[in-house]
């Protein structure tokens, strides 16, 4: 019986191989240093810190951030993928409480996130740099799903 349960125990710890689809997201994980800047007058420079990293087992890859600025949330978000190639959805929780999903791609080294709602429609387009230590990216949104307005420009850059 004891050799049942090891080889039982054993097979919980082996992670499952990533599909194809999830190994594009190796290009997020590590920790990355975020600055947002919010169109105002003047504009409003904001800093924050995230991290991404595979959720024990390699199905889904776990975002965190935090934000050096009261008015702005921290959160956590975890991204999966169904089996086909590079489809992803995003679940995003923040500290004010929201949760939203996305619609996510990743790919030619463009990051991709959108959501289609009644109440507010939102996109984000992020261009990793050619050495993929930097994503230069900007949030829009849309009240009515098809005038879109810039909400604020995002950069995030890889730590060492």
């Amino acid at each position: 019986m004891a050799d049942d349960n090891t080889n039982c125990a054993q097979a919980h710890q082996q992670p499952p191989k990533p599909s194809f689809a999830l190994e594009h997201l190796n290009a997020l994980v590590g920790e990355w240093t975020m600055e947002g800047t919010v169109p105002s007058d003047p504009p409003l420079a904001v800093g924050g810190r995230a991290a991404f990293e595979w959720l024990t087992g390699g199905s889904f890859l776990v975002q965190r951030w935090d934000v050096a600025h009261p008015d702005f949330p921290d959160g956590i978000a975890i991204i999966g993928s169904d089996a086909s190639a590079e489809a992803y959805r995003q679940h995003y929780f923040d500290s004010r409480g929201v949760f939203r999903v996305y619609e996510m791609s990743l790919r030619d080294n463009v990051w991709k996130l959108w959501r289609d709602s009644p109440d507010l429609s939102q996109r984000f387009t992020g261009t990793f740099s050619d050495h993929g230590k930097t994503i230069t990216g900007r949030w829009e949104k849309s009240s009515d799903g098809s005038k879109w307005e810039h909400d604020f420009d995002l950069t995030y850059v890889k730590v060492d």
